[in-house]
């Protein structure tokens, strides 16, 4: 137990810049109280917004009401993250232990900000779910639960964990979905949920995903079937192969998230996750 605490704690250390930095560029006044959530209906008095009329049950009871609304103050944020085998890869920090890093920055953001956090692990099932609360124990147990949990399979199953991400969120919500999107049969799960809830997703890929470096003949396998198979890396038309169907994988899943009209944050193993966050969060802010 000291052991998993000293490595929570060494998480909570390293993100530490990285959660200034998102408030600083704008996760709070993103995030920050916005919308209304709706109360009741009441009766419809002189100087009443028209606009807030209930017109269905203005039909029923044969006289005006109208709607009222409450300001949302506390925001409900999930962190969805993928823990298929494909994250075990990484050339240089595999992309398990990124996304973790990537969580808990947000995840402490969200904690500065008195936000309620939440977490769930998937791979082609829900491996773990953590409801939303707020607090830094709470928080710290969540980032125990995302660098410890043992999955029990290794394969993907993005759809079926959006569809019970929207079963348990039942009032608009701040998802973020951590996955490098190697699974595409989900564009419909995705387009649903971005109606209802504000649905970030934040690609994590590595350098050697996109482009292979001449190392001769290796043993490429999928980490997610177990397949395997001898390949020439210093072959350089094999690696243009490689390199042009890594750039349509790239490009098939942008399309995916624009037609969903979902922001999709591309970060990289190898590189300073906040660079990315904080351009993402300023440009929110501006527009």
């Amino acid at each position: 137990m000291k052991e998993v605490l000293q490595e929570v704690r060494k998480v909570e250390l390293s993100t530490r810049g990285l959660v200034q930095g998102l408030l600083q560029g704008a996760y709070h006044s993103v995030f920050k109280g916005r919308g209304i959530e709706f109360s009741e209906v009441r009766e419809y008095v002189p100087g009443d917004d028209v606009r807030a009329i209930d017109w269905n049950v203005t039909a029923r009871m044969d006289h005006p009401y109208v709607k009222e609304f409450i300001e949302e103050r506390d925001l409900t944020v999930y962190l969805v993250l993928d823990r298929s085998g494909s994250f075990s890869f990484g050339s240089d920090k595999d992309k398990r232990m990124a996304s973790v890093e990537i969580a808990a920055s947000l995840m402490f953001a969200a904690l500065k900000n008195n936000d309620n956090v939440g977490l769930m692990l998937f791979t082609d099932e829900v491996e773990k779910y953590v409801p939303a609360r707020k607090g830094r124990k709470h928080v710290l147990r969540l980032i125990r639960e995302a660098l410890y949990h043992e999955t029990s399979s290794r394969n993907t199953d993005i759809a079926a964990a959006l569809r019970f991400i929207m079963h348990i969120a039942k009032k608009r919500s701040i998802i973020f979905l951590v996955s490098d999107f190697l699974a595409h049969e989900y564009s419909k799960e995705l387009s649903h949920i971005a109606k209802k809830h504000d649905v970030v997703a934040l690609r994590i890929e590595d350098p050697h995903e996109q482009e292979l470096p001449d190392v001769g003949y290796v043993e490429l396998e999928d980490e997610e079937t177990g397949e395997q198979i001898l390949v020439d890396t210093s072959d350089p038309e094999f690696r243009k192969e490689y390199e042009r169907l890594s750039h349509l994988e790239h490009m098939k899943v942008e399309r995916l998230f624009m037609c969903a009209k979902t922001d999709v944050i591309p970060l990289r193993t190898d590189q300073d996750h906040g660079v990315a966050l904080r351009k993402y969060f300023h440009r929110r802010h501006v527009v």
